[in-house]
């Protein structure tokens, strides 16, 4: 029996990796990259249950805009003349309408209340030390009528799917961050949210493929598939053939690329991200998004997190100062005690996320392929949502068939 190859080693394809071992799966992950530091290992580490509405939903064409002409704002689109950009650009406008939203929020919802429950299970079989997971609720942080205004009609939203959503004053914040000022209007508490250290969630899923057998192949690039009438037969890299049995392509936001070598499209962007590590002090408590700024919050004990933006762009590996001030000016604007020192460049962190154009992720069967499936275009949400896509990859692979509606996921809901 071949095995089955997983293409990407970020969050997604590991927990794919390991969904697929567990069901005595023979798995081959490889990755272009070195396998240390990627999309999964930098950002907010959130789990989040609360986050019902996709990237394009209304209001966003017009905030984007606004955004577009402050250097320092959480949303950029670097401006050129690409088919691939203006198609997408042209996709998310379409989708971003009520109707689209309410489409939406079932499958959202169904997808990250699974994925939470499988990282309880999770944290059951290998313990909660290594990946620190902290079951604390997302408090969203409003300083403005207008900012309260949307959380407080999200929290409705929220309410009405059947999710808890707490409106609080500024007074009612401060029992949850009884060690800062926190100056805002009022914030929302979600507390069926959580977060994770997600550089060591990585490390462990990784240490504990390898101890099952799982190979790990790091610094291969796909360069072609052999394909044998509706199945692939085998993936090309650099190195050589790799014979597989079945493909699952986890690949992020070059996951379009291994689409087009399969013959069919699938919108992808990469939005790309930074974030940074400070002491925590004073100590901060509350997993927390400052609303207006866009930013997220982690904190981890002695450390915390910030992390923002969303900037597409053609420089993967650039780093645009400007766009990390904003991020590091939103802290003392909501949290004016907290000590910060802005970061030299050599610890910040930078990451691209895959961006579908309606903003929900790709997840199940290729179109025209009978062995192969992906899971990519989770935007911010991989971490979150990375155990359930691996499971339900796995259990494609076999034939299990789950209760979760995934038809608004479908891989080839673009091809014309």
């Amino acid at each position: 029996m071949k095995p089955t190859v997983v293409i990407g080693g970020g969050v997604v394809g590991l927990f794919t990796a390991y969904f697929l071992q567990q069901q005595g799966e023979e798995v081959i992950v490889v990755d272009q990259g070195d396998m240390e530091e990627n999309c999964s290992t930098g950002n907010a580490g959130m789990i989040v249950p609360s986050h019902i509405v996709p990237l394009a939903s209304p209001g966003m064409i017009s905030k984007g805009i606004s955004w577009m002409f402050s250097s320092k704002s959480p949303f950029y689109i670097q401006p050129r003349l690409d088919r691939r950009l203006i198609d997408w650009c042209l996709q998310f406008y379409r989708h971003s309408n009520a109707k689209h939203v309410q489409q939406s929020i079932p499958y959202l919802k169904g997808i990250s209340l699974y994925s939470k429950q499988l990282y309880l299970d999770f944290v059951a079989a290998h313990g909660n030390e290594a990946i620190k997971l902290q079951d604390r609720g997302l408090l969203m942080l409003y300083k403005t009528k207008e900012g309260e205004k949307d959380e407080a009609a999200l929290a409705q939203l929220a309410r009405e799917n059947g999710l808890h959503a707490d409106i609080l004053s500024k007074e009612e914040i401060r029992t949850l961050e009884p060690n800062q000022e926190v100056d805002v209007r009022g914030g929302v508490y979600f507390p069926d949210d959580a977060h994770l250290s997600p550089k060591d969630l990585y490390r462990l899923l990784k240490n504990h493929l390898k101890d099952q057998g799982v190979t790990l192949k790091s610094n291969v690039t796909i360069t072609g598939i052999e394909k044998g009438g509706s199945k692939v037969k085998a993936v090309i890299t650099q190195e050589g053939k790799i014979d597989c049995d079945h493909l699952m392509v986890c690949a992020g936001a070059w996951s379009g690329e291994i689409a087009k070598m399969l013959g069919f499209r699938m919108p992808m962007m990469a939005g790309k991200g930074y974030s940074f590590e400070l002491p925590n002090m004073p100590e901060l408590k509350q997993a927390s998004i400052l609303t207006e700024a866009r930013v997220s919050q982690s904190p981890y004990g002695d450390k915390v997190r910030f992390g923002g933006t969303m900037e597409i762009s053609n420089h993967v590996d650039k780093i645009n100062i400007c766009r990390v001030e904003g991020i590091f000016e939103s802290i003392k604007a909501y949290y004016p005690e907290f000590q910060a020192v802005f970061p030299s460049e050599d610890k910040i962190w930078k990451g691209m996320r895959p961006c579908s154009p309606d903003g929900l992720p790709y997840i199940g069967k290729a179109p025209g392929w009978e062995n192969v499936a992906f899971g990519a275009g989770h935007s911010m949400m991989g971490v979150s949502l990375a155990p359930a896509t691996g499971k339900i990859l796995a259990d494609l692979k076999t034939g299990k068939i789950g209760t979760l509606k995934t038809d608004a996921f479908a891989v080839g809901r673009y091809v014309r």
